[in-house]
């Protein structure tokens, strides 16, 4: 299974304040790319009302840090733009053998509603699988 590529968007992405962490003031722009349904389905969040995903990164966020998406889905040439906060963080070494990344809650605006249904149904039955994922 191949996993969601997350990249800086132009390759270069927010500039960097100490320790790598965004300067002040500017989400990190992360663009996050599944190609395969079951790696959409690995970084699902679907406890989350707004809807969300998992992002793997080896960088420091805090809880309530801003991170812009640029997510797509697979078959899907569209690219959805995603102004998220920091939901959640699997730290380095996690137990379980878990990814260390962030679980990026979607807002609550009408987008982020019809982008959730979109992944919804891009998942089909599958969203009810008892495989594991890189989510709670």
């Amino acid at each position: 299974m191949s996993e969601a590529l997350p990249t800086r968007a132009g390759g270069l992405g927010p500039a960097a304040g100490p320790g790598g962490a965004p300067a002040a003031g500017r989400p990190s722009v992360i663009q996050l790319v599944f190609r395969e349904k079951g790696a959409l389905y690995a970084a699902y969040i679907p406890i989350f009302s707004e809807g969300g995903l998992f992002v793997p990164t080896t960088r420091d966020y805090k809880l309530g840090d801003d991170i812009y998406l640029l997510l797509s889905l697979p078959d899907d040439t569209q690219r959805f733009p995603v102004a998220g906060k920091v939901a959640w963080i699997t730290p380095p070494n996690a137990s379980g053998g878990r990814t260390q990344g962030v679980g990026v809650r979607f807002p609550s605006d009408e987008k982020s509603r019809q982008l959730k249904i979109k992944i919804e149904e891009v998942l089909g039955t599958s969203i009810s699988s008892s495989k594991p994922t890189q989510t709670l």
